[in-house]
């Protein structure tokens, strides 16, 4: 088979779940493994059929069919895993939700970590992300994602049927939509996206419902432009970066680049030529990079980013040479297969999730991550089935599910943990199960509206 067979093979393995679910009426868009899908078309079908000529003329047909070859089993390994029984046994085993729900609690709370997360976002737009800002600078930019937690708590509140509260609904919406703005102007594509996926989610299972396949494909619409609109605003130098430049470059906005975006054209006739030099930085080109230098010339990091896990969640006040695990050999694979000089400084670009397995450790790596990730995301899926009346479930998992997206086209399979959920979602999730399933409390009493 040719290397582009292997691609169209990957394809084929997930329009045939696609169908198979969809006729079998077993198809639920909140499922996490559709996010996983989305992620994995993006990176390793697209990206892998319109990088091809360069990706030839750079790595070789031999390893170019290698890395499709294995995107092809991975993908096949993973939907093994998830399938199995394995999950619904583990979340058999999880404690039960909270049945209850302050309605005091939520519409108290929300206001609070709403006002703490638009403060972030106004940080990050006047510090920026990293470069030159101060310790305390870049603790401010830690939180915006509560801006997004708050609002799924009013969504959830509102959309209750025992006691619907149509105006606290609105204010979560309004929330979401002024977030997902917020971040196309910050040009972060991941926190528009993440707006979209959750808002939509929890408007859905808070009513039990799915949506239909007209709002299914307006959502996909919708996260789409979110992405496009960040991405190309970030990368555009023709406008004021100012609210008048964004309305500007809005009312220019090009259709076309919805499609550049998401690596379906790649044509880059358009763009400066001093700047597009190469597609390595893209994930699939990460990911041939790592599968070309990873242990031939750079040593595998044997999974040690996973110890980010806990070690992120340690202030450096306290270990102020905390390092940060996994990132050594990150850069040394990089510095070793790049086209172009690297240095110890270098950092950025995602890898994918195959490529960041390949680095913790080819092959072996691969499977063993996947299965992980696999029965993971599965035993989670599990718990929302079985619990999802339950509106702490409910607020969970819109905050959740999407985070299956991350990782597939983040440098690291576990990234969302560490650098947003962690922080934003879990501390306020936590919060919450236990004063609703600890703490006496009258569930949906009726507020003023």
């Amino acid at each position: 088979m040719t290397d582009q067979g292997f691609v169209y093979a990957t394809a084929g393995v997930m329009a045939a779940l696609f169908a198979f679910q969809v006729l079998t009426k077993k198809f639920d868009p909140f499922a996490p493994v559709w996010m996983f899908l989305v992620g994995y078309v993006q990176v390793y079908v697209i990206q892998a059929i319109t990088l091809r000529e360069w990706a030839l003329n750079v790595r070789g047909e031999d390893l170019v069919a290698a890395a499709n070859l294995r995107a092809l089993w991975s993908l096949i390994w993973f939907l093994t895993i998830y399938y199995s029984p394995a999950g619904r046994l583990i979340s058999s085993f999880l404690p039960r939700p909270p049945a209850g729900w302050s309605v005091g609690a939520a519409v108290g709370l929300s206001p609070l970590i709403i006002a703490w997360g638009a403060f972030c976002a106004y940080s990050v737009a006047a510090y920026g992300w990293g470069g030159d800002a101060s310790a305390e600078q870049m603790l401010f930019t830690s939180f915006p994602f509560l801006m997004m937690v708050g609002s799924v708590l009013l969504i959830v509140t509102g959309m209750k049927r025992e006691s619907p509260r149509p105006i606290i609904t609105a204010i979560g919406i309004v929330v979401a939509v002024l977030y997902t703005l917020i971040w196309m102007f910050n040009g972060k594509r991941s926190h528009s996206m993440m707006a979209v996926m959750a808002a939509v989610c929890a408007v859905y299972v808070s009513k039990l419902k799915r949506p239909s396949w007209v709002v299914l494909f307006a959502t996909a619409c919708a996260g789409s432009m979110s992405v496009a609109v960040a991405i190309n605003w970030r990368n555009n130098d023709n406008y004021d970066r100012s609210i008048s430049g964004f309305v500007q470059y809005l009312g220019d906005f090009d259709a076309n680049w919805v499609l550049k975006s998401l690596n379906v054209d790649n044509d880059d006739e358009d763009l400066d030529p001093m700047k597009v030099q190469s597609f390595e930085t893209l994930e699939w080109g990460g990911f041939l990079l790592m599968l070309d230098t990873v242990p031939e010339k750079s040593g595998f990091d044997y999974g040690a980013n996973y110890i980010r896990l806990v070690s992120t969640f340690i202030p450096r006040i306290i270990w102020p040479e905390k390092p940060l695990y996994g990132r050594d050999k990150w850069v040394s694979a990089w510095v070793a297969g790049s086209e172009f000089k690297r240095n110890e400084e270098f950092t950025g670009p995602s890898i994918g999730i195959l490529g960041a397995t390949q680095l913790n450790g080819g092959a072996v790596g691969t499977l063993v991550v996947l299965a992980a990730l696999g029965v993971f995301l599965r035993a989670a899926y599990e718990y929302f089935r079985k619990h999802e009346s339950a509106p702490w479930v409910q607020a969970w998992w819109a905050l959740s599910y999407f985070n299956a997206w991350f990782m597939v086209v983040a440098d690291d399979p576990c990234v969302w943990f560490y650098y947003n959920y962690g922080f934003n979602c879990l501390p306020i999730l936590a919060v919450l199960f236990v004063g609703n399933k600890f703490v006496p409390h009258t569930s949906f009493t009726p507020l003023p509206v």
